[in-house]
Order: C-alpha cells, then sequence, then structure tokens
C-alpha cells in the first residue's frame, strides 16, 4: 500500500497568532487549496499550487520544528484526505494539534483529542450558505468558535447565533474582525457591550509582521 500523500503550501514555525493559545510558539502545516471563496480571505496564496509529499515527510518537517503546539490549516486542511493520518502522526508524537477550518466540512472523523478551531461564516464573508450547523453539535469543550466580523451586520448576525444556540456557555467564542475592513477598536466596544461571554480575537502574528505568508 503506498504511503498516502498531501499538498502542502507551507510548513514554518511562528507565533500562534489566533485562539485562546496565541502567544505561544507553534508549528505551521499549511495544506492547499479550499472550495470557499471567503470576501476576506487572506491566505488565497494557498488555493493553489503547492508541492506534493507525503505524510510522513510533512509529519517529520513539523515535528523537526520542535514546538509542543502544532496547528494543522489551509487552505481548507479537511478537504484533504491525507489529513487524517497526519494528524495521527502529530497526535502519536505528543503534540498538542489544532485544526483550523472553515467549518463547511463534516467534522465527524476528526480526533476527539485535536482542538477544532471552526470558523463560522458570517454575511459578509459571501460564503455563509456553506455552514454545516451539524458541526456545532459535534464540538468538545476544548473546541472553539471563531466568528470573522466585517460590519455591524455581521456582528448583530453572530450575536444572535450565539444567543440562540447558547454557544458561548460550554465554548470560547471568538469575535475578530476582518482585516482592514472592521477596525479592531470598534469590535472591541461592540463585543464589550455585548452581554455575552464573547473573546475579542486580534490577528497577532499580522500585529506582529504584517500580512505576509509563512508568519
Amino acid at each position: 500500500m503506498s504511503e498516502p500523500t498531501l499538498r502542502v503550501t507551507e510548513i514554518f514555525r511562528s507565533i500562534q497568532g489566533e485562539s485562546t493559545r496565541a502567544g505561544f510558539p507553534c508549528a505551521f502545516v499549511r495544506l492547499t487549496g479550499c472550495s470557499l471563496r471567503c470576501v476576506w480571505c487572506d491566505t488565497e496564496y494557498a488555493f493553489h499550487g503547492g508541492a506534493e509529499m507525503t505524510v510522513a515527510d510533512a509529519a517529520a518537517r513539523a515535528l523537526a520544528l520542535g514546538t509542543r503546539l502544532v496547528e494543522v490549516t489551509g487552505g481548507e486542511p479537511l478537504e484533504q484526505e491525507g489529513v487524517y493520518p497526519l494528524i495521527g502522526r502529530l497526535l502519536a508524537a505528543d503534540r498538542t494539534v489544532l485544526l483550523e477550518t472553515g467549518g463547511h466540512v463534516p467534522l465527524d472523523r476528526v480526533d476527539p483529542r485535536v482542538v477544532k478551531i471552526v470558523d463560522v461564516k458570517a454575511p459578509g464573508s459571501g460564503m455563509a450558505g456553506a455552514n454545516l450547523p451539524a458541526n456545532l453539535e459535534r464540538l468538545q469543550p476544548h473546541d472553539e468558535l471563531k466568528f470573522v466580523i466585517a460590519d455591524r451586520r455581521d456582528f448583530d448576525w453572530s450575536l444572535a447565533m450565539v444567543r440562540d444556540r447558547d454557544l458561548d456557555a460550554a465554548l470560547v467564542v471568538t469575535f475578530s474582525p476582518a482585516w482592514q475592513s472592521l477596525k479592531p477598536e470598534t469590535l472591541a466596544e461592540w463585543v464589550r457591550d455585548s452581554g455575552r461571554n464573547l473573546r475579542l480575537g486580534i490577528q497577532l502574528h499580522k500585529v506582529l509582521w504584517g500580512d505576509v505568508p509563512g508568519r
């Protein structure tokens, strides 16, 4: 049986810029390809190209970066079959594995030990119709939800979803401003006054280094 492969855009070490792990050293495995086209996407360079490599090679390169934290991201990592054995290898090496996913692929095959960071697409993304409500039922207490907010309409829509499903009762729910679309201080005020247990997310890596690949 042949070794499973992946199409990989980049593997690098940086500082985790988002989620409750923001600020920790982290190795990133960015897989290539995504079927969504969110208006504010900041990783369009991962839509195409990349390099084919075996799962074993990709895992070895990530582990060689020496961090306890590893994030598998994209693109959309769950659109590649090889992501599952990759996750398995990282977990077997006793790493904390984060999975950044757009929320439009079922989560039922993801190892329960993985910390899933699931995007919920608000209307401003242009992709709200791709959300899979069933994925919200598959989340565990250690998983996280992220809403990228482009404007007040996005905020109100997202807040209504949080309120209607009581999502912030059991999960960390982060609202992040779309880069260069909504001022972080404006969203901070909305979050502060929301009456809900929301977390303001700022993309720390962009604050440090700007909007560049490999950071």
